[in-house]
């Protein structure tokens, strides 16, 4: 169960995006992003708060952007950090996500040689997932990229 409370906030703002306020979600994202000390935040709430924030804009570079920001911050994430704020799995659990994102905006973006790289990356990577509905729904959705991208 996830204890730490700045990702209990950003728990909360992906709620609100659930919710289709995609605005107040990223005004809420904004203001604890703000609080982490952004880019010299912590990289467990770093990487969370901007693999969120990226779904919630409008344009894809942006999005691009958040991903990026996300990705980076995970390569400095160990799996003591993500135990003590109490998250269900390992650091590099975070990873087949991280490189799906990345996947879908190269290619929406037409740069399908770097989208077929991160699906690549995330395909190398899902064994840190469980067989759980998370992992179910990141397979899922590495399945559809890469059919998308064939």
């Amino acid at each position: 169960m996830i204890t730490d409370p700045t990702l209990i906030r950003i728990g909360q703002a992906v709620q609100l995006s659930h919710q289709g306020e995609r605005e107040a979600a990223r005004l809420l994202f904004a203001e604890i992003w703000d609080e982490i000390g952004g880019e010299q935040g912590d990289p467990l709430h770093r990487c969370t708060l901007a693999h969120a924030m990226a779904d919630v804009q409008d344009d894809v570079r942006e999005e691009l952007v958040w991903d990026q920001r996300a990705l980076a911050a995970a390569d400095l994430i160990t799996d003591e950090r993500v135990a003590q704020a109490g998250v269900p799995l390992p650091a590099g659990g975070l990873y087949p996500s991280l490189h799906l994102n990345l996947s879908e905006c190269h290619r929406k973006l037409g740069d399908l040689d770097r989208a077929r790289e991160h699906l690549q990356q995330a395909q190398a990577t899902i064994d840190a997932l469980g067989d759980d509905d998370y992992g179910q729904m990141i397979r899922d959705g590495l399945a559809r990229v890469a059919e998308q991208l064939s």
